[in-house]
């Protein structure tokens, strides 16, 4: 299967949700291997949010994150649990909205370029095996309905 290019609404709504539902069900439904489900996601993320500068997968791993598949510049590749915002998302449970990660207590710099930043946690039967994350350059550019939006996105896609 070829990619074939979609124009998302500017606007990050219901619309625009509806759509990147599909796009993620296109590319990773049926598929079982977890690689190659969270490498494609995260393109169609990428896609989906030109603005990011960093989106991808950490995997809970032997008590820690563990760095999975990514687009953008390298990464860290490992963080502790309540560490920097993936970290912290993945201790409280809950996704996380950052509007200025310098204002984060902890932060984890990867890129300085960024500014603001999203963590969605994966569930799997009650617990977390993953935690999405998504950085970008313009301060305060996630929401709370891009929270809403992307829980709704992943959470019934990437099961393991």
């Amino acid at each position: 299967m070829s990619y074939i290019e979609v124009s998302y609404p500017k606007r990050r709504g219901e619309e625009f949700y509806k759509m990147l539902k599909e796009q993620l069900e296109l590319y990773t439904g049926g598929e079982r291997d977890q690689t190659a489900v969270l490498a494609n996601a995260s393109s169609v993320l990428a896609q989906a949010f030109p603005e990011a500068n960093w989106v991808g997968f950490y995997l809970v791993d032997a008590g820690e994150l563990r760095l999975g598949p990514f687009q953008g510049r390298p990464a860290v590749t490992r963080i502790g649990y309540g560490l920097g915002v993936c970290g912290s998302a993945w201790k409280r449970c809950e996704a996380i909205v950052v509007d200025e990660v310098e204002c984060f207590e902890g932060h984890i710099a990867c890129d300085c370029n960024t500014h603001s930043e999203i963590v969605v946690p994966l569930k799997s039967d009650g617990e977390i095996w993953c935690v999405m994350d998504m950085d970008s350059v313009i301060p305060s550019h996630f929401t709370e309905e891009d929270r809403a939006g992307l829980e709704g996105c992943l959470d019934r896609l990437l099961r393991r």
